[in-house]
């Protein structure tokens, strides 16, 4: 065998390697046309080379990949740049596809690299057109043995790259995309591995139970949801103890209270759902979780709040029931002032009534969006504070009021019926939570184009723990004096309410200081010019 063609052989093989390597080694469809194309170029001691692929979406052709060409050559023929039309799934001759557009793309190669003949390699797979590889050569070259043959190959191997490449692509392309949603997901997602290690914690999650991504990484699922206050039959360590999941069973629901590392304890819900293996043997389990912490808490305020209501309403009917009973005994002859001093229970009574259910409708609209005000020029705050203390003055003997209100005090444009509402609501608070009694103080400021009122009462003042619940429906403090005297929990939910929709604000303030001997509470609600 003569030395040239062992040379040739030798050529082969480290082409042939080269291109196997890059099959392997390279999933990025740029590096492997380039290896693939500067083997073909390289073999044939060509100048120049381009390899163009087929876009399955729009069926166009399109430069993948160039070799010893420069970048204004290509960007000078449009057609190359937008792409190059053909007919998918029929068979015929690939070059007068793009034929043209090569051509001239050719003459300006030969030009530029003093070549004159191109080669021509369709890329298929299968009966499926991938694209093709050209390479621009002196016309003096004489292929040798089975060179062409290997050329050919060369382009079958660059089909198989582009095909594989693109499975790559779509692969990953998958993955990101169902990352993405992981991670934006509303919802707590965790998917854990067989031995119940964590392998993915998303953001909703960490928001939910306080712990990082890159904290809890590897970590067992029990260190890091420690459920407390089950809820449900059993957890998930019970559950796999008894044999979950058998096959072809269901997910697995999970609630309990677990504590955030910040100390705060959640409620949440977690349905584990388990992959299985061709043999039903567990690969993962996909676990959605949701913090229920707030639906539970207003589950819990609505079993309150018809305890409450029940309680309210039985009350005064009880009432206006044993008044109006005594006074239509015929065995009774009752005097004036008695019947006055009946008929004015009864009375009193049947208006407590109806503020409850006002407050009620009142709750339901805001809950219904129908809410609405009605707006009038000239609404005098400080005589509306005159007009509640003077209305209250005469239902209490303990306690007394002080008003503090600078001259011309501006007014405003408001509903009327709703801002007595919001002067009734303070007031009553701050009587209901002073049994000690006291003086009650309504004042005004002002300040830039906004007025504001404050009723501040010597009470027993709100908690800190509880501060963050006050304007919240329903809600009440939670201590022996709130569960003695009368409410709702929706004075200051309807009082917020009505202020917001003034396009004001309201805020409170606690006033204790045991040294100075102060305690109690100062309620201030704003409102516009």
């Amino acid at each position: 065998m003569s030395k040239g063609l062992v040379d040739i052989r030798v050529r082969q093989r480290e082409f042939l390697l080269a291109i196997s390597r890059a099959l392997t080694a390279e999933l990025d469809l740029g590096d492997v046309l380039r290896t693939i194309l500067q083997a073909s170029v390289e073999f044939i001691s060509g100048y120049a080379g381009l390899v163009v692929l087929a876009d399955p979406t729009d069926h166009r052709f399109r430069v993948a990949a160039a070799l010893g060409i420069h970048k204004e050559a290509i960007e000078s023929q449009p057609a190359l740049v937008s792409g190059i039309p053909y007919t998918a799934g029929q068979e015929q001759d690939f070059l007068p596809i793009i034929g043209e557009e090569i051509q001239a793309l050719s003459r300006l190669v030969s030009v530029q690299l003093d070549v004159s003949q191109t080669l021509l390699l369709p890329m298929q797979s299968g009966d499926t057109l991938i694209g093709m590889v050209y390479v621009f050569q002196d016309q003096n070259f004489v292929f040798t043995g089975d060179a062409a043959k290997l050329l050919q190959s060369f382009a079958d191997q660059a089909a198989i790259a582009v095909k594989n490449a693109r499975l790559y692509e779509q692969v990953i392309s998958e993955k990101q995309r169902l990352n993405a949603i992981l991670q934006q997901s509303a919802d707590g997602v965790m998917i854990l591995d067989a031995a119940l290690n964590i392998e993915v914690f998303n953001k909703a999650l960490s928001h939910i139970t306080g712990f990082r991504a890159s904290e809890v990484l590897n970590y067992h699922h029990d260190d890091i949801i420690k459920l407390h206050n089950l809820r449900t039959e059993e957890n998930l360590h019970d559950a796999i103890a008894r044999g979950w999941p058998e096959a072809g069973s269901h997910s697995l629901y999970v609630e309990g209270d677990i504590k955030k590392p910040n100390g705060d304890v959640v409620t949440i819900g977690a349905t584990y759902a388990p992959l299985l293996n061709v043999r039903d043997r567990m690969i993962n389990i996909i676990a959605n979780v949701r913090d229920l912490t707030r639906y539970r808490q207003e589950e819990q305020l609505q079993k309150t709040f018809i305890s409450v209501v029940s309680h309210e309403l039985k009350t005064p009917v009880s009432i206006i029931k044993g008044y109006a009973g005594t006074l239509k005994r015929k065995d009774a002859n009752w005097p004036r002032d008695v019947m006055e001093e009946y008929l004015g229970v009864i009375e009193e009574e049947a208006d407590q009534l109806t503020d409850l259910i006002d407050n009620l409708l009142e709750a339901s609209r805001l809950q219904a969006g129908t809410f609405k005000l009605n707006m009038t020029d000239s609404i005098c705050l400080s005589t509306l504070a005159r007009r509640t203390a003077k209305k209250f003055g005469t239902q209490t003997d303990d306690h007394t009021f002080e008003l503090d209100f600078p001259e011309k005090f501006p007014e405003v444009m408001a509903d009327e019926r709703r801002l007595t509402q919001v002067f009734n609501n303070l007031v009553s608070n701050a009587i209901k939570y002073s049994p000690s009694g006291g003086v009650i103080k309504i004042g005004g400021t002002i300040q830039d184009d906004y007025v504001n009122v404050s009723i501040t009462d010597p009470g027993i003042g709100i908690p800190a723990h509880e501060s963050h619940r006050i304007f919240q429906k329903f809600s009440r403090l939670d201590n022996d004096l709130s569960r003695k005297t009368e409410g709702t929990g929706l004075g200051l939910f309807l009082t917020k309410a009505i202020v917001d929709a003034h396009n004001g604000r309201i805020w409170f303030h606690g006033n204790t200081d045991p040294q100075a001997g102060e305690t109690g509470t100062t309620f201030t609600f704003s409102l516009p010019k």
